[in-house]
């Protein structure tokens, strides 16, 4: 995989997301409501599905799209992003 461009910015994500696990975390182990736990999972998953387009984006971009790229480069790097796109959408 190649280098992340925005590294600094999505380490800042993937923190944000851990303190949203956290969260809910801290719900579970507590008193709090079913609605405010739901909501927060509902964060989390919205987080990290922002996250994975990022990512999909950006390997779009670098593996699929960059001019420069051979036919049989494209043709891997976009068998390999449908078979991600196939097990995350499970």
């Amino acid at each position: 995989m190649h280098i992340i461009a925005d590294r600094d910015k999505l380490l800042a994500r993937v923190r944000r997301i851990a303190g949203q696990v956290a969260a809910v975390e801290r719900q579970l182990a507590g008193d709090a409501g079913c609605s405010e736990t739901l909501q927060l999972v509902a964060s989390v998953r919205g987080a990290v599905g922002s996250l994975m387009e990022e990512l999909i984006e950006q390997h779009m971009r670098e593996h699929v799209a960059r001019p420069g790229l051979t036919d049989e480069a494209r043709a891997a790097a976009t068998e390999e992003m449908l078979a991600l796109i196939r097990r995350y959408g499970k």
